[in-house]
């Protein structure tokens, strides 16, 4: 299947400053993640027949210009099944259709299967391009550098699942939300895993060390300079307390942290 990409300046705190919009197939095709109108997306949808337009989730930095297409193209606009008020807010308009996790789209002779993939966001999802093709993965991963699971609205439990769900696939490549194509799939997810075990770890360490607060922790398991990402690093933090919480590896009340006894 046909997977052409579109590079969209916008607003973001990802280290590209863009996102990458996607035009799944040629007649029909599937516009997905179009984060803002600009003119080399609106020549690749003049050029072909679009019928159908998804986002892998609804974050500001993805959905940008979903409402203006939808009124070029006429194309179905789908949401995720029990988050439409989530999609309404983030687009401006209401979904003409709804998805579940396992739905498949027909391409003509190709199909686009969705499958579910939490953590990042808790709508999020990612898109397999015809069985045993590339998946679109949106901010599941990076080439580089590692994405953002900060809460309260991500999950770092979720997050983690997500990511061994998309190695066990072990697709050809993952198109992501930022940044290039990602042609070693399993070895990328495997450095993402790699480094929340380690910061999960200094999580702990800190924890253990008589961190108590967020901001203690934060300093005690962070090395590098976090200037301008701070509240990002902060949010990660909670992220991954509340997922030692759930596991029963650290106590987690939301305002302090403490070791379990015998820890």
């Amino acid at each position: 299947m046909d997977v052409r990409t579109r590079t969209v300046p916008v607003t973001t705190r990802a280290p590209s400053g863009d996102t990458n919009a996607y035009l799944l197939g040629t007649e029909p095709a599937i516009l997905v993640d179009p984060a803002a109108r600009t003119p080399a997306l609106d020549r690749l949808i003049r050029d072909h027949r679009v019928e159908h337009i998804l986002v892998t989730h609804t974050h500001p930095d993805h959905v940008g210009a979903v409402d203006s297409y939808a009124a070029q193209t006429g194309a179905t606009v789908w949401a995720r099944y029990g988050r439409t008020d989530r999609f309404r807010d983030a687009t401006g308009r209401e979904p003409d259709r709804t998805f579940t996790p396992g739905t498949t789209i027909r391409l003509g002779d190709a199909a686009v299967r969705i499958l579910a993939a939490p953590g990042h966001a808790p709508d999020h999802v990612v898109l397999e391009a015809g069985p045993g093709g590339p998946i679109l993965c949106g901010d599941c991963a990076v080439r580089e550098g590692s994405v953002v699971v900060g809460a309260p609205e991500g999950d770092m439990r979720a997050y983690v699942t997500s990511l061994r769900r998309l190695w066990a696939i072990d697709p050809p490549a993952l198109y992501p939300g930022h940044g290039p194509e990602i042609d070693a799939p399993r070895e990328t997810i495997e450095r993402l895993l790699s480094h929340r075990t380690e910061r999960e770890q200094r999580v702990r360490e800190a924890v253990a060390r008589g961190a108590e607060t967020l901001d203690e922790i934060l300093d005690g398991a962070y090395e590098k300079e976090l200037s301008g990402v701070r509240d990002l690093a902060r949010a990660t933090v909670a992220a991954h307390l509340e997922k030692l919480d759930v596991e029963g590896r650290v106590t987690w009340n939301g305002r302090r942290a403490y070791p379990l006894d015998g820890d």
